[in-house]
């Protein structure tokens, strides 16, 4: 009796157009106990069409759900990983600079045979490493850096606020900047914000021909341990 019960009750909800997941957990049987019984009620277009929207919905809000999970791990292993590489590297010592410099110069610094010693790049957490390379390892003092910056033609009126934002990143006078390059072209990289854009600049020493020639001095011995 209980099941006949259950079944029109089941009926009534399916004609209803009640899914027959719905249906199953507010009778508290099982899904194919529900679909068994509903299997001949056809529902309307309307009532099909509230069942898809309501997947759709549903399956949505279990995908952001997931998405929001997924950027919660990778935060919090991102975080782990930082304060393991904190614990690992501990304080950097003069050697540990002078390696970690020579290291930089070997994969962004200018090689070529004319010209005087540059680091290249666009992420001011290098420059300010090779900067600081350059002064503690190599002797150069603030006045000899001669920054370049290379603009891409779509920010180049933002200009003065990129030159600026070095400029306070570095500690080095803005009169010291060699005047902006522009690059024309469409800038590869997308930014959520344009502002997160600083163009790429080339920390120069000026009059550092045989300071380039010490550096690929010290890149020539590290390689030699290979």
């Amino acid at each position: 009796m209980s099941k006949s019960k259950e079944k029109l009750e089941a009926l009534v909800m399916r004609r209803q157009g009640m899914s027959i997941k719905d249906i199953a957990k507010q009778l508290q049987v099982s899904k194919g106990s529900v679909s068994t019984w509903c299997q001949a009620v056809a529902l309307t277009p309307a009532q099909q069409k509230h069942l898809l929207d309501r997947q759709i919905t549903a399956g949505h809000a279990g995908r952001m759900k997931g998405a929001r999970m997924n950027k919660q791990k990778r935060e919090e292993a991102v975080d782990m990983y930082r304060h393991r590489g904190a614990q690992t590297i501990g304080t950097l010592s003069h050697r540990d600079l002078c390696l970690l410099g020579i290291g930089l110069y070997w994969g962004e610094g200018v090689k070529s045979r004319s010209g005087g010693a540059a680091v290249v790049n666009s992420d001011v957490a290098v420059i300010k490493i090779a900067k600081q390379w350059f002064e503690d390892c190599l002797g150069v003092s603030k006045k000899q850096f001669r920054p370049y910056l290379y603009i891409a033609e779509q920010h180049y009126g933002r200009s003065e606020e990129i030159c600026t934002y070095w400029s306070k990143s570095l500690a080095i006078p803005k009169a010291q900047f060699h005047k902006p390059f522009m690059v024309p072209g469409k800038h590869k990289k997308k930014f959520e914000n344009d502002s997160n854009y600083h163009g790429v600049l080339s920390l120069r020493v000026t009059k550092s021909a045989h300071l380039k020639y010490e550096i690929l001095g010290l890149i020539k011995a590290c390689s030699n341990q290979s």
